[in-house]
């Protein structure tokens, strides 16, 4: 590699890893509420069905910022979006920590849910937008390690600010009980995410189906370099409609057969899957599950930050990898690995007794079959489905279709995310922690026959190669 190729690559790696802040706080604003269930049940009077809207709220916004992110991010740019989803970051934890209603708190939470579905979607499309596709795989890998890297800083978070307060609904700071201060932590990243976007450039594949060539351009040689910059151009251009129109929704539709693409259900399928397996219980709702158990609130927060450390490694270990064998096997591989720890959770959890007390516990060792096998279900989901499915979904798409395409997909994960979450506290009663899990494990190996039927590798090739 020569001095140019490596400064090249310094400068994509350094604006990369700014666009992957928003992963950061896409993780951060998701977990956060997994430590503050307790403060919301006694300062709102919450139920069952309660908690699960004021949980499940941040998911209705971030379905519709998926969407709307996807098709302004045509309109007026991927770096303006991003900007965009820092302010309502912003906005979220200030008022989420100072709700004095549960009505005030949910409308918190879907602003942050704006946020939180606007990153989701317009980061990966930034990613591959800016990144060579010899290395574009492990670039965009790094948006999983920082939505973990912010789950696990919430659950750190909330930790700390738990233990220094006494518990999480005790009073911290200025009279606050810890729970409001584990909102209001999180405008400290967001503010660093706002100035940071400031001095990255606007995505060169944008520019040039803006009409902005000579912009465009001077991004590319930045990118790539002075001599591949032009080049560059042409093939993005040609690879646009033949008749240059600006992208629009209805793009996803074929002309010649006036069905839905193909490549849309794709999407969509591999968008929603993500979310069937049932990973965000353990992410929203881990502290709450394992206490469900017979583990202590501390216990149950240490729980967090060991699965998200352990997720974290996992990220890693495919930005290794995703490269190197591609996308597809490693799909396939965590479809089979999912299927059998959340099978093997279910049998767990299905063991559980209740003493005269009323206290709810798992016998002999099967608490740590539970908690062993929990942890490698997020093992193999962090090395699969869960960075894979946004750096496919940030690259199958043709240059023409791509704000389109991930807003339809992201629109359809943060559904099937919203699903999933609100429904589980009705689920963990009745039927039970097990039959749910059941569920889980059946979609990780439908997942397994989906990838094998619809989903294309794309390990190598050029944004401009992808086939609509």
């Amino acid at each position: 590699m020569s001095v140019n190729q490596r400064a090249n690559l310094g400068f994509i790696v350094l604006i990369v890893t700014v666009a992957t802040i928003g992963g950061f706080m896409f993780g951060y604003d998701s977990g956060v509420i997994n430590g503050t269930q307790k403060g919301l049940e006694a300062a709102f009077d919450l139920g069952e069905l309660g908690i699960g809207i004021n949980v499940g709220a941040i998911l209705l916004g971030s379905a519709i910022g998926a969407f709307l992110a996807g098709r302004l991010a045509d309109a007026i740019g991927r770096r303006s979006v991003m900007m965009l989803g820092a302010v309502l970051f912003l906005v979220s934890a200030g008022l989420a920590g100072a709700a004095s209603s549960s009505a005030l708190f949910i409308l918190a939470r879907i602003i942050g849910g704006l946020g939180v579905g606007a990153a989701s979607v317009i980061s990966p499309v930034y990613i591959s937008e800016v990144a060579p596709a010899g290395v574009r795989g492990r670039l965009s890998s790094i948006q999983q390690v920082m939505i973990i890297a912010g789950l696990t800083g919430s659950f750190v978070a909330n930790f700390v600010l738990a233990r220094v307060a006494g518990g999480s609904t005790a009073v911290l700071w200025a009279g606050q009980a810890a729970w409001r201060w584990m909102f209001w932590l999180q405008a400290i990243p967001a503010g660093i995410y706002f100035v940071a976007l400031l001095l990255i450039p606007e995505s060169p594949r944008w520019l040039v189906i803006r009409g902005r060539k000579e912009e465009a351009a001077r991004v590319l040689a930045k990118l790539f370099g002075a001599d591949q910059a032009e080049g560059k151009v042409a093939e993005i251009d040609a690879s646009l409609a033949a008749d240059h129109h600006k992208p629009k929704l209805s793009d996803l539709i074929d002309r010649v057969t006036g069905r839905i693409r193909p490549l849309v259900w794709t999407g969509i399928g591999l968008a929603v899957f993500q979310q069937f397996v049932g990973i965000n219980v353990v992410f929203y709702y881990g502290a709450t599950l394992w206490q469900a158990v017979g583990f202590t609130e501390d216990q149950s927060l240490q729980i967090n930050i060991i699965s998200g450390t352990l997720s974290i490694g996992a990220c890693l270990l495919t930005i290794a990898l995703v490269d190197r064998v591609g996308r597809r096997p490693l799909l396939l591989f965590g479809s089979l690995g999912m299927a059998a720890t959340l099978a093997t959770v279910a049998w767990a959890f299905s063991t559980a007794v209740t003493d005269a007390a009323g206290a709810v516990s798992l016998p002999g060792s099967n608490g740590l079959i539970a908690l062993v096998a929990a942890n490698l279900y997020t093992v193999f989901f962090n090395m699969s489905w869960g960075p894979i499915m946004w750096v496919m979904l940030g690259e199958m798409f043709p240059n023409q279709l791509r704000g389109s395409g991930l807003a339809v997909a992201g629109f359809a994960q943060w559904i099937a995310n919203a699903t999933v979450s609100v429904s589980f506290p009705t689920l963990a009663t009745s039927p039970g922690l097990a039959v749910t899990y059941v569920g889980y494990a059946v979609f990780a190996l439908i997942s397994y026959f989906f990838t094998r039927a619809m989903v294309h590798e794309t390990k190598g090739l050029e944004l401009e190669e992808m086939k609509g």
